[in-house]
C-alpha cells in the first residue's frame, strides 16, 4: 500500500464525488452522452420524417391512437384537489407513458401557453433517453404537436410557447432559482440526492393557481417515497407490468414470472409493490440514511470532506458474461480520521471480461486510487490477467473467498453500527442488495455481486490483516 499518501478527489457542490476526469453536467460513470453534442433529438426531425418513427422490431408505434381511447384509467390525473399525483408501477408497466401523455397535454393545450415544466430524473441521461425521446417519451407521443428540444439548452418548447425543462437528481441546486407550474419527476426512488432534489423543487413549484407534480417510480422503501404516500395532498396509483401485456414483447411476462414470480424482486419490479426491508437482513434502510454525508451540511452523516489517504477499487468478478451478468465494482476510501467512504456504485451489467475490465481501469483513474482489489474465486489468474490486458501497469491484490458470503459480510456490518462507515450520495441497487441479503443470501437467488465488491472494498481498508478474508499481494 501507499502508506498515508494524500488523495483528494474533487468534491461536487451537491455532496457526491465528482472525478477529475468528469465532463461538465454529466457523470461519465453513468454512461451518460454530452447532451449538446448527442444525435439529433426525435423531437427535431425534418417534417419528411415526421410518422417514420419505427421500433427495433421494423413495426410503426401505435401512437397515433387517441390517449383518451387507448390509456388506462391508473393512467389519467385523478379527480379531485391533489398535489401530488404518484404512480407506483412494476417495469413496463406504462408509468412513463403516463407521465409524457400528461406533460404533454398540459403543454400543448391553448393556442398560447406561458407554462413552465420541470422534468426531473435520475441523470440528465435518463432525462433526455427515457422522458424526452424514449420509446414512451414526449417526443415520441407528441403526434402533431411535437416540441422542439433545445439540446444545448435542455429544455423542450412547443409552438405555443410552453417551456419543459430537464434537471438531474445528482444535481438539486440547479432547481435553485427556476419556478414551475407543473412538474413531473421519474424514478425518485432511484434519485442520487433524492431529499435535497425534490425539496429543491418543492420550493420552485410556486407558479399559477393550481400546481402540481407526477411523480412515477418503481417502489422502493426510501424515506421520501413513504412520506410522499403518507401525505394527505398525495393521489396513489398502483399499476403492474401484467396490466400493460398488451403493450410488451410477447413472452416477456412469462420470463419474468418464471424466474422471479413470488420473490421480494419480483413482487417490487413485476407487482410494483413497496417491499420492507427484510427481517433478517444484515442492513436496514433507516441505518444506511443516517450513515450518508454530503459536501453541504444538512445530511444525516455530517459533511464530507473529501480528504483521502486511501482509495480502493474493489472488483467482484461475475462466473460467466451475457444479459444477466454483473461484475460489481465499489470504490471506497479511507479518511484521515479512519472512517470509510464508500463513494461510488460502478458496477456493469451483461459485460464481456474485457468490458468489466475497462469499468475497473476507468474506476481505477477516475478517483485516483491506489490498488485495486479484485477476487479471484471465479476466475483465478484469468482475472488479474485480464485486468492487466488493459493496463498492465494497475496494481492488483488478489482475494480469496474461503467463508461463506453472509459470514465474510458480517464484520463489515458490524462497521456500519460502530458508525466506521459513510455512504457519499446514495447507491440505490447496492443499497437494495445490502437490505435483502439474510443468511440464504438475497431473497431473488442472485449473487449479490455489488454487496461482495462492497465487502472486499471495506475488508481492505479497516479489517485488512484481521483474519478472514485473507488477502495476498502480487
Amino acid at each position: 500500500m501507499d502508506g498515508d499518501r494524500a488523495v483528494k478527489p474533487i468534491i461536487d457542490e451537491e455532496g457526491g464525488v465528482t472525478p477529475p476526469s468528469a465532463l461538465p453536467g454529466i457523470s461519465p460513470s453513468r454512461g451518460e452522452i454530452d447532451l449538446p453534442r448527442g444525435p439529433a433529438s426525435i423531437c427535431n426531425r425534418p417534417p419528411e420524417q415526421e410518422g417514420q418513427i419505427v421500433d427495433l422490431a421494423g413495426f410503426t408505434l401505435d401512437h397515433e391512437r387517441d390517449w383518451d381511447f387507448k390509456g388506462r384509467p391508473e393512467q389519467k390525473p385523478p379527480a379531485g384537489n391533489w398535489r401530488t399525483w404518484l404512480i407506483m408501477g412494476g417495469r413496463g408497466s406504462g408509468k412513463t407513458r403516463a407521465g409524457a401523455e400528461w406533460v404533454h397535454a398540459l403543454a400543448s393545450a391553448g393556442e398560447r401557453s406561458a407554462l413552465r415544466i420541470a422534468l426531473v430524473a435520475e441523470t440528465l441521461g435518463d432525462a433526455r433517453e427515457v422522458m424526452v425521446d424514449g420509446v414512451s417519451g414526449i417526443c415520441r407521443i407528441a403526434r402533431s404537436k411535437r416540441p422542439d428540444f433545445e439540446i444545448s439548452r435542455r429544455r423542450l418548447v412547443w409552438s405555443n410557447g410552453a417551456v419543459a425543462q430537464i434537471f438531474s437528481s445528482e444535481d438539486p441546486e440547479a432547481l435553485r432559482g427556476p419556478q414551475f407550474h407543473f412538474a413531473w419527476c421519474d424514478e425518485l426512488a432511484k434519485w442520487k440526492h433524492a431529499e435535497e432534489t425534490f425539496d429543491m423543487l418543492q420550493f420552485g413549484l410556486r407558479l399559477g393557481a393550481d400546481p402540481r407534480q407526477l411523480v412515477t417510480t418503481t417502489p422502493r422503501p426510501v424515506p421520501v417515497l413513504k412520506r410522499l404516500i403518507a401525505d394527505p395532498g398525495t393521489r396513489l396509483a398502483r399499476i403492474s407490468t401484467e396490466a400493460n401485456a398488451a403493450n410488451l414483447a410477447p413472452g416477456f411476462l412469462q420470463a419474468l414470472e418464471a424466474r422471479y414470480g413470488g420473490t421480494r424482486l419480483g413482487r417490487q419490479e413485476i407487482a410494483g409493490e413497496l417491499i420492507e426491508d427484510r427481517e433478517d437482513a444484515l442492513w436496514k434502510r433507516a441505518d444506511l440514511e443516517a450513515c450518508r454525508i454530503g459536501f453541504h451540511g444538512g445530511y444525516p452523516g455530517g459533511r464530507f470532506t473529501g480528504a483521502l489517504r486511501r482509495i480502493v477499487v474493489a472488483v467482484d468478478p461475475p462466473s460467466g458474461s451475457g444479459e444477466g451478468s454483473c461484475c460489481g465494482i465499489v470504490v471506497a476510501g479511507l479518511e484521515t480520521g479512519g472512517r470509510a467512504v464508500v463513494l461510488a456504485d460502478c458496477s456493469v451489467e451483461g459485460a464481456s471480461p474485457a468490458g468489466w475490465a475497462h469499468a475497473v481501469t476507468k474506476a481505477y483513474a477516475r478517483f485516483q486510487a491506489d490498488r485495486v482489489v479484485a477476487e479471484v474465486n471465479q476466475g483465478g489468474e484469468m482475472v488479474t490477467a485480464m485486468l492487466r490486458s488493459v493496463d498492465a501497469s494497475l496494481p492488483v491484490t488478489m482475494v480469496r473467498a474461503t467463508r461463506g458470503k453472509f459470514l465474510r459480510a458480517e464484520p463489515v456490518a458490524a462497521l456500519y453500527e460502530q458508525g466506521r462507515v459513510a455512504h457519499a450520495g446514495r447507491f440505490a441497487d447496492l443499497e437494495d442488495q445490502m437490505c435483502d441479503f439474510g443468511p440464504d443470501g438475497l431473497s431473488s437467488g442472485r449473487s449479490p455481486d455489488r454487496l461482495d465488491a462492497l465487502v472486499w472494498a471495506l475488508t481492505a481498508l479497516l479489517l485488512e490483516g484481521s483474519g478472514e478474508p485473507r488477502v495476498r499481494g502480487i
